[in-house]
């Protein structure tokens, strides 16, 4: 074999590894790019999944109400109540860190945190019609009122129940920065007479 001939074999054999060399920083620099959009769509898509389960429970809690709207009442309306957040807490998968609270026209209260009930309220108020007014999560009842008395501008008193369902948020990359650690909070009421 000639002189020529190895030299040519080597210049072969260092620009492989030249080449291979030049891979491997380009893989090291795609790398980062790629792990921070992996990263932001596990944690992007951990908080839309959290939201629409969140959503689901709390459609189910209504319907259940409106379903069972005859036992909003001082006799039924903790028995309702503890109902419909048994409903919402079954609605989702997570292991912990979330809380609903159902208040059965300012009356009945139950609250589920990580699977454990606790019940409070004065049941006399399930009897009362009320004309709420607020925001979610702030709303207020104002006084109890009788079947058929006005709120203004033509609308009724009626029945209520409300509904909260919270669940911290916590990120699988919270370096990244996608998603912070937090609570999600969805509230519904729902006039079920």
């Amino acid at each position: 074999m000639s002189i020529a001939r190895l030299l040519h074999r080597f210049a072969c054999v260092l620009s492989l590894r030249e080449r291979q060399g030049v891979a491997a920083i380009e893989f090291a620099l795609y790398s980062v790019v790629f792990l921070s959009i992996l990263a932001g769509t596990v944690d992007i898509g951990n908080l839309i999944f959290s939201e629409f389960q969140l959503d689901q429970s709390i459609a189910a809690g209504a319907q259940y109400a409106v379903v069972n709207a005859t036992q909003v009442s001082s006799s039924g309306g903790g028995a309702l109540a503890s109902s419909i957040s048994t409903v919402v807490n079954n609605g989702h998968t997570s292991s912990g860190g979330w809380t609903n609270t159902v208040v059965v026209n300012n009356g009945p209260t139950a609250t589920t945190t990580n699977g454990t009930v606790s019940s409070s309220g004065t049941a006399a108020n399930a009897d009362n019609y009320y004309c709420p007014t607020g925001t979610p999560g702030s709303w207020t009842w104002g006084a109890g009122k009788t079947s058929g008395a006005s709120c203004g501008s033509n609308v009724i008193a009626g029945k209520f129940v409300t509904i909260s369902a919270s669940r911290s948020i916590a990120p699988f990359f919270p370096a990244w920065g996608f998603v912070t650690n937090g609570t999600i909070t969805h509230y519904a009421m729902v006039q079920v007479q």
